[in-house]
């Protein structure tokens, strides 16, 4: 490291001693230095498909080339000046609220500098200096990295909708960087400072101590080593969006609408023994493990067996009936009409009524074969949510399935938007694939009908999905989920009411 000495004015952060720093302040850049990545385009593009659609993501990417020309050749202010206009002008405050809270620190998580977050997670006290709009890095900086002051940019706002312009003193670049850090700390100035480039010189010279972060690409942080896990996160994307990403994302989008119908006619269609076949030429991969049971015989009035899935989206009943070639019965909490009405199995909805809902399922399981997922609702990451112990009182028929899904372009779940459009999105994926796993029928000595209470056999069967498919097991439920990403309960009315953004539940 002895050659960025000779070359900068600050030593190389690994000189940074992290010890004793319990009652001292650091501010750090965010952008190239807290992440690894420095182009600010990808979270712009997050905000802008998430927030307002592809049209809005095709905008950004058209302004894109004036951006980078005039933060080349003109200043680093203009150019981000045009991403933050694409971005976000004419765009809700409440929606660019709901993108930073609930999509974006999934990715940014994603990308902290390890070297930088060994040093600014020792400090007592932290600040992010940022270019960025403060409104969209806020929710992970203090929620998910315990930051306590962020000096980023401000927008212009009018009647709730971002006007696309910044207000003063402008976007926080070089000198308005540091005269942003003045402002907020007067005459004690944080004692040490972080920054990769030398537009960071101004704020780090009013450090006590500097130190700079090598602009050479490293591994981001581990998940495991992350400060605190995400297990809750939205929005459609699966990749971040590098101007290349974004640009066959747009590209894509027409192409994979038409041939998502194309996948949901001949679900929706065809009989279930040829739905697999059908998947498989239309490029949907379903890999099935295990040995499903046979189908219950009513003729002996024996009782149907009760599936019970991991949750990952609301296709899991449909690619369980795929995996057995033969239709199963479903109950949901909640569904869009679209979804029920293109299902091509039975859906009966819970009503939340515990007895009802008990006698309900008794009477399906009567008729044959149900699938329940007793999360509730669907999760993304490598975790089990609680499992809700209804199931375990009802039948000592259990079978338990490992659920796992993988897409590389789109997810197929949403807690904000509209749920009708979940299959489609599914589908919209070039390539997807669903892995079923039957495990084995849960032995008598485990059911409740052998004095095992329903929690017990709902926490076990929870452990075993869970160790099959190396996830975790959690107690977090729907109502976190859906408070932390949509700020309500997740619960959608049998006949909502009519009323400007309806949220539905999964």
């Amino acid at each position: 490291m002895g050659q960025m000495d000779d070359y900068h004015p600050f030593p190389a952060i690994q000189k940074c001693s992290s010890n004793g720093r319990e009652n001292q302040t650091v501010a750090v850049d965010m952008d190239g230095t807290l992440l690894c990545y420095r182009s600010l385009f990808p979270y712009f593009a997050l905000m802008a498909f998430e927030a307002g659609g592809v049209i809005r993501l095709l905008f950004l990417l058209l302004l894109s080339p004036l951006a980078g020309f005039l933060y080349c050749f003109v200043s680093e202010a203009a150019g981000i000046q045009v991403l933050i206009f694409a971005t976000i002008s004419g765009m809700r405050v409440t929606d660019m609220e709901s993108v930073a809270r609930a999509v974006l620190p999934k990715f940014y998580a994603a990308d902290l500098h390890p070297e930088t977050w060994r040093v600014f997670s020792t400090f007592g006290r932290r600040c992010v200096l940022t270019a960025t709009p403060r409104i969209i890095v806020e929710p992970f900086l203090k929620d998910y990295l315990g930051v306590d002051i962020i000096i980023g940019t401000e927008i212009s706002t009018w009647h709730g909708r971002a006007t696309g312009l910044v207000s003063w003193p402008g976007v926080l670049v070089e000198d308005t960087k540091a005269d942003a850090m003045m402002e907020v700390f007067g005459e004690k100035m944080p004692e040490v400072g972080l920054g990769g480039l030398e537009t960071d010189y101004p704020f780090m010279k009013l450090c006590q101590e500097a130190y700079l972060i090598s602009q050479k690409r490293v591994a981001p942080l581990k998940r495991h080593q992350l400060p605190k896990p995400i297990v809750f996160h939205d929005g459609r994307l699966v990749q971040r969006p590098t101007p290349l990403t974004a640009f066959l994302i747009v590209l894509w989008i027409p192409v994979g609408f038409v041939l998502a119908c194309l996948r949901v006619a001949a679900g929706s269609l065809l009989p279930m023994p040829w739905v697999y076949y059908a998947f498989w030429a239309l490029g949907v991969r379903v890999i099935v493990k295990g040995t499903p049971p046979p189908p219950a015989q009513q003729s002996t009035n024996q009782s149907g067996v009760l599936f019970i899935c991991s949750h990952r989206t609301l296709l899991d009943p449909i690619f369980l009936s795929v995996a057995l070639g033969r239709p199963i019965a479903a109950v949901t909490y909640s569904v869009s009409r679209l979804s029920e009405f293109l299902s091509p199995i039975k859906t009966v909805r819970l009503s939340r009524d515990r007895s009802k809902d008990a006698a309900m399922i008794e009477e399906l399981l009567k008729e044959g074969d149900l699938v329940i997922c007793p999360e509730g609702t669907t999760c993304r990451e490598p975790f089990l949510l609680r499992f809700s112990s209804l199931f375990a009182e009802l039948t000592d028929q259990i079978v338990p399935v490992a659920m796992e899904n993988r897409m590389n372009m789109f997810h197929g779940t949403t807690a904000r938007g509209w749920k009708g459009m979940d299959p489609f999105y599914f589908f919209m994926n070039p390539s997807p694939v669903y892995e079923v796993t039957f495990l084995n029928k849960l032995p008598p000595e485990l059911t409740c009908t052998r004095g095992k209470s329903s929690h017990e056999v709902a926490n076990y069967i929870q452990r075993i999905i869970a160790s099959t498919l190396s996830y975790e097991c959690t107690t977090l439920t729907r109502k976190d989920k859906y408070r932390a990403l949509a700020g309500n309960d997740g619960i959608v009315d049998s006949k909502p009411k009519v009323v400007k953004r309806q949220i539905m539940g999964c």
